[in-house]
């Protein structure tokens, strides 16, 4: 299927029901698909073989998303927050290619061979003509590109990531209901929309029929005002984020009563985080989403239920998976793999690999990850409990090798985490000329404590070899806008510091 297609089984079913902005006034499904095919013409007669867009979110994200498929041009977003060098070179590699920009980005980039810019305001204007030629939606080849996201990686350049129509369409079709959200429902999009959290949003909303508010951009107080006036129920975001809102409803009191899903994904979860949230937000059902850009979104998924059950237990290992990220969807085959690509037992760590028709695993000049079976390795570490719950364990390019022993990041994090002090903690290696690498750790706390209170905490929960060599206190940790954590600048700070 093609994601055109999607949208308009969207307007010809739910034609007059909002599907994006206020209730009062937002633009129904109807509207929202002529404009789409509006622009979609427009595009098709643009130079270039692709859409791209550079800007804050607005109207003309979904617009663009799906005009570009009903042009036959891959949609291209890319991160504005990128320093001007950075951005420009992901500009260039996007060329030949119509882009779509905010105020000033033009100037910020420059003229580069093969790139046309088209305002915001130019766009939305080709979308709104009601003289202009509306392309037909429900043409499009499934096995052609969707979507192409530049992923941030550890090293090296970005890559692009590969989405086809068929790998978005597989994976909204097999989670999403067709037409079941009710009426009254309406969902936030405050993610960037360079990232895989807010194309899934868009394309999820539509095929169900639930209307979309967005914020140009995260700020907490915006947020919270924003889910109150405009009465909305669902709605995701990343850990960094959680803490904010958290912080401005316990200030004001007023909570946030039309509120009933609150999904939560892109990092992990500090385990007093989620359970202060609960606290704060008892009526709301959480959801823990595990996913890829390279699998069109979401892996696994721990919901409502699995939240209430752990919530209530005092049985250790079912307490335990509040730390999970739920269970794989069914569409999905998941394993956990030795160095040689072997299935490693139960409970054993290893590598999560991944298998179904939403894996796309390509990259743009670089050609597929998949192997001859069609499962993608993530480079995620991670462990498959007895009753099948997945548990992420951090990147494996991640890992600390001390004196030839490999260490998790995440398992020393999480036992930091259980310091009721501890906020926030990352963990990272540096050099060290006797062990190769040692471990230093990075905390944001809520109380005073002392670095070697925190390190006798991990001694013992943990073997000495993972207790931190050297913490350092902070104010706060460095994350991008998506909440994931910047280990690589994290660790040249740490080196600085401690080295």
């Amino acid at each position: 299927m093609h994601l055109g297609m999607l949208l308009d089984m969207a307007a010809d079913g739910m034609a007059d029901r909002v599907a994006l902005g206020p209730q009062a006034d937002g633009l129904t499904f109807a509207e929202m698909a002529s404009r789409a095919r509006r622009l979609g013409a427009a595009l098709a007669r643009r130079p270039g073989e692709r859409v791209g867009l550079i800007d804050l979110n607005s109207v003309a994200v979904p617009l663009t998303l799906f005009g570009s498929a009903i042009a036959g041009k891959p949609f291209v977003p890319i991160n504005y927050r990128l320093a001007d060098p950075a951005l420009r070179a992901i500009v260039a590699r996007t060329a030949p290619a119509t882009i779509i920009v905010g105020d000033g980005v033009a100037e910020r980039v420059g003229p580069i061979d093969g790139i046309e810019y088209l305002t915001r305001t130019q766009a939305l204007a080709l979308a709104e003509d009601p003289a202009g030629e509306r392309a037909d939606g429900w043409t499009g080849d499934a096995d052609d590109i969707a979507v192409l996201l530049f992923t941030s990686g550890t090293t090296g350049e970005p890559k692009a990531a590969v989405l086809r129509h068929s790998n978005l369409a597989e994976y909204i079709i097999s989670t999403v209901e067709y037409a079941g959200s009710a009426a009254d429902e309406a969902a936030i999009v405050s993610v960037p929309p360079y990232h895989i959290a807010g194309i899934s949003a868009v394309l999820s909303s539509t095929y169900s029929g639930r209307r979309v508010v967005q914020l140009e951009a995260f700020e907490p107080r915006a947020w919270v005002d924003i889910v109150r006036a405009e009465s909305i129920t669902h709605a995701m975001v990343v850990p960094t984020m959680l803490g904010r809102i958290l912080d401005v409803i316990e200030a004001d009191g007023g909570g946030l009563p039309s509120l009933r899903s609150l999904s939560y994904g892109g990092g992990p979860m500090p385990l007093p985080v989620i359970e202060r949230a609960v606290a704060a937000l008892p009526e709301v059902g959480f959801v823990n989403a595990y996913g890829l850009t390279e699998t069109s979104s979401t892996i696994a998924v721990l919901g409502p239920d699995d939240h209430q059950v752990a919530f209530a237990s005092n049985e250790p290992a079912a307490r335990a998976r509040l730390a999970s990220v739920g269970r794989p969807l069914p569409s999905l085959e998941v394993s956990i793999r030795d160095p040689a690509g072997e299935q490693v037992a139960t409970g054993e760590r290893g590598e999560i690999w991944v298998r179904g028709g939403q894996v796309s695993g390509e990259y743009l000049g670089r050609g597929t990850s998949l192997n001859a079976d069609g499962w993608f390795p993530t480079r995620d570490e991670g462990h498959l409990d007895a009753e099948g719950f997945l548990f992420v364990h951090g990147r494996l390019d991640d890992v600390i090798v001390r004196g030839g022993e490999n260490l998790s990041p995440g398992e020393i994090e999480a036992a930091l985490l259980e310091h009721p002090a501890v906020l926030e903690a990352a963990v990272v290696g540096i050099p060290d000329k006797e062990w190769g690498e040692g471990v230093v750790a990075a905390v944001v706390t809520s109380d005073a404590v002392t670095e070697e209170e925190l390190r006798a905490h991990v001694r013992t929960r943990l073997r000495s070899s993972r207790t931190p060599d050297r913490i350092q206190f902070r104010a706060e940790l460095p994350f991008n806008e998506s909440g994931k954590l910047l280990r690589r600048v994290l660790r040249a700070e740490l080196t600085d510091a401690f080295a």
